[in-house]
């Protein structure tokens, strides 16, 4: 048995799936033990994301379920083997779990879709306009703490550079835009930097304008993060109390409804660009 490990949202969501090919065969935790020559304490502990488990092992598991779907089960498989420590350990210890969380699934993500109704997403954050929205949290963020959390936000950014960057598709409410955080000068530069970023090849900017009316979810940020395979999809959400994780079937269906809906309303990315350029122009 691989060392235990610091769970992660990407390991808790190996157990989950785990648990579920378990369930789905009728397998109790106790068979699956005995299986897989483990005691039931460590299938536990598999399955919540405190351990890890073998490639050897989760084949044996696969096999003994009848899941049939290989794609799947490789996906799993690659969850499971060894890559390195992420630049995000870096900040384990410093920041909150669910931050590093966020940086660990957009590593690892084959697309995004993300919807914004009252602010610019991070990933397309100025250093500047990042600035002034952690000087307002509450409670307040010690000097130290801020400049940690700025220098996490451009890391995570890196995932929109290279040789090989991720494909992103970034639904921006107008309300969104018109925030002036930190004043004219840096709303300004931030709507700059927002046409300039709508330019690349790999990433999309669609603005939802007042005019579009209402849709689901309104005021909810979201980001989906497309997984190696369907099943392997991750819903983030915002909340009071920091991120939350979703991946049921049920869950990401509605979701990815949501961002079909608001695809819909969106203006064509061409005239997006020119709509948040004018509200720059009238800063």
């Amino acid at each position: 048995m691989p060392p235990r490990t610091t769970s992660t949202e990407r390991q808790r969501r190996l157990g989950s799936e785990l648990r579920k090919m378990r369930t789905a065969a009728g397998m109790t935790a106790e068979q699956a033990a005995g299986l897989l020559g483990l005691d039931r304490a460590k299938i536990s502990n598999i399955e919540t994301g405190i351990r890890n488990i073998s490639a050897e092992r989760l084949r044996t598991l696969a096999c003994n379920c009848d899941c049939s779907d290989k794609a799947y089960v490789e996906s799993l498989i690659d969850m499971v083997r060894p890559n390195g420590r992420g630049w995000w350990e870096r900040y384990r210890g410093s920041l909150s779990s669910g931050l590093l969380d966020i940086a660990e699934l957009e590593w690892h993500t084959t697309r995004m879709r993300t919807a914004h109704t009252a602010h610019i997403p991070g990933l397309l954050q100025t250093s500047d306009h990042a600035l002034e929205l952690f000087r307002v949290v509450l409670p307040a963020l010690p000097q130290h703490e801020v400049a940690l959390r700025l220098a996490y936000r451009v890391e995570r950014q890196q995932v929109l550079e290279g040789d090989s960057p991720t494909e992103y598709v970034c639904l921006v409410h107008e309300a969104a835009l018109r925030m002036q955080f930190g004043g004219p000068r840096v709303a300004r530069q931030q709507l700059k930097h927002l046409v300039a970023a709508s330019e690349r090849e790999h990433v999309i900017v669609r603005v939802v304008p007042f005019a579009a009316g209402a849709f689901p979810g309104a005021g909810q940020t979201v980001n989906y993060l497309e997984g190696p395979v369907p099943q392997l999809d991750t819903v983030q959400v915002d909340s009071s109390h920091g991120p939350d994780f979703l991946g049921e079937e049920a869950q990401l269906n509605k979701y990815r409804t949501h961002l079909d809906w608001m695809e819909r309303i969106a203006l064509p990315p061409g005239a997006s660009r020119d709509f948040i350029h004018d509200i720059a122009t009238h800063l």
